[in-house]
Order: C-alpha cells, then structure tokens, then sequence
C-alpha cells in the first residue's frame, strides 16, 4: 500500500511524516513539501497531516541561503513514521557520511514508505533503497546519475512514484507531487483549492492526465467543467444555479453533474457550496467584517442559513472559527 492512493476506510489522521533535513539545501524545497501540507489542514479545518523535522545529528540545519533551521530530533531509521522523505540540496558528497546511509539502510529494511527530494535521491540510491526501481533526480544530475547507479530505472520526470518509493527533481516538482498526495487522499477539489492558495496554476506534470490537480490543468482535460467552475468563482456574492452554469456551457444539467464527478468527484452543487464556505472561511480569519457580511458576500441570504452550512463542513460555528483566528 502506498500513501499516493485512497487510504484505506479505517485509517486515521493525521498521515505522519518524517523529513529528513540534510545541509546546503534550499529553502524553497522545504517549503514545497511543508506549505502544500500546512493549506490541506487549514482547508479541511483538522490536522490530515502531520510532520516533524530531523537531521543527521540532530543539529540546525544551515541552508544554502546561509539560514539555519531548527529540527526537533537526530534522525532515527526506526522511529514510528508513515513515510520518510529525504531533502537535500547541494555538496550530497560532503553529506552523505557513512553512518548517515547505513541508517538509510536500516531504515527501509525497517519498511514503509521512503521518499527523496531533489538530491535526496543519490541518498537513498547509495542505500541501495532505489536500486530496480524507476526514480528521478535534478536535471542538472541526470547523467551522472545513470552512470553510477546503472541498477536504477532513471525517467526524466517531474517526480516518479514506484511502489513505496518516490522521488522528485525539484521545488516545484516537489510542490506538484505533494498535490499529488493530497488529490489521492483527500480528492481532486481539496488539491485544487490548495493549488489555488498559491495561485498555482500550471503543474507541467509528465504524461499521466490523472495526476492534473490545477485549474489549468484540469482545462485542458475537461474544458467545459473549468469553464463551470470559474463561473463559479466569478459570482460568489450572487450564485448561479447549477441549470444556469450548464447553460452557460452549453450541457444540460445531468451531463454537468457526470463530468464534475469524474473529474473531480464532487457533484457541481457540492463544489460551489464548499468554494464560497471556504472563501467565507478566509475571510473570517483575516478580516474585520461582520458575520453577516460575510455571509451576504459568499452568497448565503441569512446569517443563520451560513451558520448552518459551515458548522456543517467545518464542525465550529463562524463565531468560533473568528475566535481561535484571534
């Protein structure tokens, strides 16, 4: 079983993760992995996932942008984890000690899930934890790569999933495999809305339409439902019935309905209502306005009917929501 599937009906939250932190690696790859996380939980208003930072020793990592890190452990290869994903950046010669792969190594007898950003893949490769698997790395390494580890199934992509290894070129490439992760577990819309946090439109993901978790994606895939959808977001304030939206795209009503739940498994109707909840939802945590403002601006004529349809998805009152923001 991997992570990047459904999760089994009596799996509970929050999908623990382990990043392991190595010197000399961007920011930026941190953050791809962390952010995508970080918006899934505020959207679905509980913890879906949860993460801990660990480095070789057990020290601050110092990134190449010269900022340090602080971890909350030295990485053990036998702590409790649901996956383990190696980030690392520049100077992997200068890193990758011997004691540091020999626990990689331990690690994935161990079992489970174990996964590498960027140049994290020479690590795990060392370990022998790729070896007759398909992976990738950072393009700058892709040669180098396939000459040293000749036992490894090298693909130029943006990221490779195989089995319960994964591996990824890159920041944004990382960002697209952690949407990836969310549109398995939690469903194409939520990935969507994450994407959307970021104004992340283009994914640029490799030859699998079903990996497509972005507007822009997903337009190329199924025009006439992103045409839905962005009318959708472009009358919030007064919501167009879904027979109007149809019209609008020229399908009937039912036709609507069979290619959202294909494309996103969502029923139209259930997708506007969960867009404007979520759209009140930043709007109670950032700003001043009333209630009721609130409520008229995403749509809803009452603030008890709001009130109703947001404890609902959210399970708190809009009250209570504004409180812990403060």
């Amino acid at each position: 079983m991997t992570i990047f599937a459904p999760p089994p009906a009596d799996q509970k939250d929050p999908l623990e993760l382990e990043l392991l932190l190595l010197p000399d690696t961007s920011m930026l790859l941190l953050a791809a992995i962390v952010e995508p996380l970080r918006g899934a939980n505020r959207l679905m208003n509980r913890q879906v996932y949860s993460w801990r930072l660990t480095s070789p020793d057990g020290s601050a990592v110092k990134t190449i942008s010269d900022f340090p890190i602080a971890v909350s452990d030295r990485f053990d290869p036998v702590a409790p984890r649901d996956a383990l994903i190696v980030i690392a950046g520049y100077n992997i010669e200068t890193h990758a000690s011997r004691d540091l792969i020999a626990r990689l190594r331990l690690a994935g007898r161990k079992g489970g899930e174990i996964g590498s950003i960027e140049s994290g893949a020479w690590l795990l490769a060392m370990a022998g934890l790729l070896d007759g698997r398909r992976a990738t790395t950072h393009w700058e390494d892709l040669e180098t790569f396939e000459a040293t580890f000749p036992n490894i199934v090298l693909q130029r992509d943006r990221f490779v999933i195989d089995g319960n290894r994964f591996t990824t070129g890159g920041a944004t490439p990382a960002l697209d495999m952690m949407l990836e992760l969310i549109r398995q577990r939690q469903g194409h819309a939520l990935a969507m809305d994450v994407a959307s946090l970021f104004i992340y439109e283009d994914s640029n993901l490799p030859s699998d339409p079903q990996r497509s978790i972005s507007l822009g994606q997903l337009a190329r895939r199924e025009p006439r439902v992103a045409a839905a959808v962005r009318l959708m977001e472009g009358n919030l304030e007064d919501p167009l019935s879904i027979s109007q939206i149809a019209k609008a795209v020229d399908l009937s009503s039912r036709r609507l309905e069979m290619l959202f739940k294909q494309s996103l498994q969502q029923r139209p109707r259930d997708y506007y209502l969960n867009y404007r909840l979520n759209a009140a939802r930043r709007q109670l945590i950032a700003g001043a306005a009333s209630v009721l403002q609130i409520a008229t601006s995403c749509g809803f004529n009452s603030a008890a009917a709001f009130s109703r349809a947001y404890r609902s998805r959210f399970g708190e009152s809009p009250t209570e929501t504004r409180r812990k923001s403060r």
